[in-house]
């Protein structure tokens, strides 16, 4: 028994000197996901662009979608959604609908995304999630996934309460109408014919409360 218990330690250490080894020559899950749309930082805490990424690219469009009009700023959502129609990936477009985005923040809200909260964007588009601290601008990255999977359905935003539901709604909304979408908020005193509404919009915020019941309803 005593022998087994030995055997076992001495696996337990190899495995995570194994674990050990492969993050210090490639990086984490975490790490590894971060650097596939471009992003890196060194052990110094210096950030770094990859050139010809995905981030790159998003940057690289900023100057032409600062001379787009309202119309034609706006016209990119339907561009877009036609070029999913015809057999493109969210992922293909990512690039060009997140700088519409940065665009759209920069002229109905007064607020840049900065290259770190592109990469919040990014790691929730791709269904993990992003751990950020108060003032890092939590709701800002939020519209990113938001538009980009608006763009091929309906999106629903969760948040904590009504209050917060009405606030983003109303304070990002100005982002996501100036791209040509609607958006709406579920209130927990809504009636039937109200929430139908809320929900018809392109993107929906509400309380995981208020989604729970009425998807049971």
């Amino acid at each position: 028994m005593e022998f087994l218990e030995k055997l076992g330690d001495w696996f337990t250490g190899l495995t995570s000197l194994i674990d050990s080894f492969i993050k210090r020559f490639f990086g984490s899950d975490n790490d590894r996901l971060i650097r596939k749309i471009g992003f890196v930082r060194d052990k110094d805490g210096n950030d770094t662009i990859t050139p010809g990424s995905a981030l790159d690219r998003i940057d690289q469009l900023e100057p032409e979608y600062e001379k787009l009009s309202e119309g034609e700023l706006k016209g990119l959502t339907e561009k877009f959604r036609a070029r999913l129609n015809d057999g493109e990936t969210m992922d293909d477009i990512l690039p060009e609908a997140f700088a519409a985005v940065r665009e759209a923040g920069k002229r109905y809200l007064k607020m840049r995304h900065y290259p770190v909260q592109m990469v919040g964007g990014y790691v929730l588009h791709k269904g993990n999630i992003a751990e950020m601290v108060t003032g890092e601008g939590k709701t800002l990255v939020s519209t990113l996934p938001a538009y980009l999977n608006a763009l091929a359905g309906k999106v629903h935003v969760v948040t904590v309460n009504d209050y917060l539901a009405k606030r983003d709604m109303e304070w990002m909304g100005a982002l996501h109408i100036g791209l040509g979408l609607n958006v709406g908020a579920i209130q927990s005193q809504m009636s039937y014919l109200e929430r139908q509404a809320a929900y018809a919009c392109d993107i929906t915020y509400g309380t995981n409360n208020e989604f729970g019941f009425d998807y049971l309803r």
